[in-house]
């Protein structure tokens, strides 16, 4: 544990004047402060009732007072926990006496970056704290609880210690050039490194659920002009948003609208139908349709039986990492029942957007894009650094599967390891530089 710092307070809760109010303390000073509050040496982790005074010894308030002693607490420090009735302005005048006796304000975020600092979380469980409290679904919550608890951070260590295993085999290799036996060429090390592989794409796929689930699913309607993409966005809506008639290219600009699905957001955008067109505005919505498209999460194209292989080919188009949803629509002009199918790596939904057949399909679809799993199997939060981490490490690793099967070049392959653990390692915290540290807890809240 690094030294206790200087002292630090800060308002950590506040439920209103009928409610309760925290003022939180960490450092050096905590322990006097508590001495000085409660007039006597505080017993550890026990709950005492005390008088909060000003400095002339006048009542501010009563209260609870807590103490906890390094390094048994959430920072690591010396923690001083003061309870007080919910006031704003009690509580201000609480806050301004202790800093009077040692303490200062605390930045945002402070007590969880020195609680990383001394080893008492990582930071993917300091991230979550934040994502926690930002929660705005269960689900958000019970993915921010399993980083939290470490769920995220295990699955990043343990591909760390895969990726170490592989580094070294291979610089002991190098090390021993003169060995009749080609280490290099060895089965198991080529099957140990595509099963890091393997994990490693694993965990991307779930950090970006786990984003989507944070940050909200983005969701961009393509099609044919007249496939009904405006009125499927008017359905999920549940009003009138955008312009629907029987005339193709109505929809000329994109159109959002921002949903709610069991609490988690998702954004809409009605885009252009794309086709071949000599109209200087329908070419201009087009483009853009195509820019929006590079962005999605998740691409919705909506066709019809009639012209679903013609359509189908649209989704070419789209960026490799985009997920994508065939939405065959009009059911109720066709007469087919609602019915979601899987065809390989293609998922396809029959609803009808003018009656509603089979919206609650298209529903759970988006919940489950966005990152929603009614089996609870185990989805985390993440935030996009994470994402762009892991990504790095996903391009150094198969750059490494490169160098040794195609190359047999064992210095590259190695150096592409020790490029695939810097980047996990920035996941963590293990290698972080001051400047992420300071972007990362300045987003947190006062108090935290």
């Amino acid at each position: 544990m690094k030294n206790q710092g200087e002292t630090i307070a800060a308002i950590a809760t506040a439920a209103g004047a009928a409610g309760v109010g925290i003022i939180r303390i960490s450092g050096s000073h905590a322990a006097a402060i508590a001495r000085h509050m409660l007039g006597r040496q505080p017993r550890p982790r026990h709950a005492h009732m005390c008088t909060f005074t000003d400095a002339d010894g006048a009542t501010l308030d009563q209260g609870m007072l807590l103490f906890f002693p390094a390094p048994a607490s959430f920072t690591g420090e010396d923690v001083l926990e003061l309870q007080a009735h919910g006031s704003p302005v009690m509580l201000r005048c609480l806050l301004k006496r202790v800093i009077d006796l040692g303490a200062r304000q605390a930045r945002a975020g402070e007590f969880a970056e020195r609680a990383f600092l001394n080893g008492k979380l990582d930071l993917v469980q300091a991230e979550a704290i934040a994502d926690l409290i930002a929660s705005g679904s269960e689900a958000a919550a019970r993915a921010a609880m399993r980083s939290l608890h470490g769920e995220f951070s295990h699955r990043v260590l343990h591909l760390v210690e895969a990726v170490t295993r592989l580094r070294m085999w291979i610089e002991a290799a190098i090390d021993f050039p003169e060995e009749e036996i080609d280490f290099l060429a060895t089965p198991t090390l080529i099957a140990d490194l595509l099963e890091a592989r393997t994990q490693l794409d694993g965990v991307l796929q779930a950090s970006r659920r786990g984003l989507r689930l944070n940050n909200g699913l983005h969701v961009v309607i393509m099609g044919r002009p007249n496939a009904g993409k405006s009125s499927l966005l008017n359905a999920l809506a549940a009003s009138e948003r955008a312009i629907v008639t029987d005339v193709p290219g109505t929809t000329r600009d994109l159109l959002r609208e921002t949903i709610e699905l069991d609490g988690i957001a998702i954004t809409l955008v009605d885009t252009a139908g794309l086709r071949e067109s000599s109209d200087p505005v329908e070419i201009e919505g087009m483009r853009r349709a195509r820019a929006e498209l590079e962005n999605a999460d998740l691409a919705v194209l909506v066709s019809s039986d009639e012209h679903i292989d013609e359509d189908r080919q649209l989704l070419k188009t789209l960026p490799r990492n985009t997920a994508r949803l065939i939405v065959h629509n009009k059911i109720d002009v066709d007469a087919k029942p609602a019915r979601r199918e899987q065809h390989g790596e293609e998922t396809h939904i029959w609803l009808s957007a003018r009656s509603g057949e089979g919206l609650e399909l298209l529903s759970a679809e988006l919940q489950h894009a966005a990152g929603y799993d009614t089996q609870d199997n185990g989805t985390f939060s993440a935030r996009s650094r994470h994402v762009e981490a892991l990504e790095q490490a996903a391009e150094h690793l198969q750059a490494a599967q490169h160098a040794l099967i195609e190359q047999r070049a064992g210095e590259l392959a190695a150096e592409e390891l020790r490029q695939v653990q810097s980047a996990l390692g920035e996941i963590t915290g293990t290698f972080s530089s001051d400047d992420l540290l300071g972007r990362i807890f300045a987003d947190f809240c006062i108090g935290k």
